[in-house]
């Protein structure tokens, strides 16, 4: 099944307390409210990517949609911080960890979503609160969010051989229930 892939969460840790107060003072581009949340939060144009930074120096870097973009940005935001505070080290090749991969898919088929809750026990569909159904598979362990005309929303897979794997079981419950079943024979 193809698919495309819509945000990679990343973790990585600079190795080093970060001011995250001066870091608000000095560069435009950081936000700190400690009030409403105890991270900053980094927004670099190219690539286009939000950085959660933690005093204790870990970062999450989330909205690349590529895994090429991640230690591109954490090197530009080391940098930056580097720049501001010298007790940071420039991260030219980063260590970081693929936290959650988020895709979309098409199944190229409409589905009975009330129908899919029936029958599969791990799928969630309540239709005033959600137009989606959530169908849940623990092996590999993922999240999908099923729509009527056959999209779907994927998240929680750690790299793209479990992506495809969960992808491809998906794929087998939901047709499963939501192929047409061949009409059957009259007898004579």
């Amino acid at each position: 099944m193809q698919y495309t892939i819509v945000n990679i969460v990343a973790s990585a840790n600079l190795n080093a307390n970060i001011d995250l107060y001066n870091l608000a003072v000095s560069i435009p581009d950081v936000e700190y409210e400690p009030e409403q949340f105890p991270g900053a939060i980094l927004k670099l144009k190219e690539p286009k990517v939000s950085m959660l930074l933690f005093k204790n120096g870990k970062i999450i870097c989330s909205g690349a949609s590529s895994e090429a973009q991640i230690p591109l940005a954490i090197y530009k935001a080391s940098k930056m911080i580097h720049e501001i505070q010298k007790g940071v080290k420039v991260q030219k090749n980063a260590e970081y960890t693929v936290v959650n991969l988020v895709t979309t898919a098409n199944l190229h088929m409409n589905l009975d979503l009330f129908k899919t809750a029936m029958e599969c026990d791990n799928v969630e569909y309540e239709p005033e609160q959600f137009p989606g159904a959530i169908l849940r598979i623990h092996d590999p362990k993922l999240t999908l969010l099923l729509f009527k005309n056959g999209k779907l929303i994927c998240a929680g897979a750690k790299n793209e051989e479990l992506l495809r794997k969960g992808l491809r079981k998906a794929s087998a419950i939901v047709r499963a229930i939501n192929s047409p079943k061949p009409a059957k024979k009259k007898a004579k």
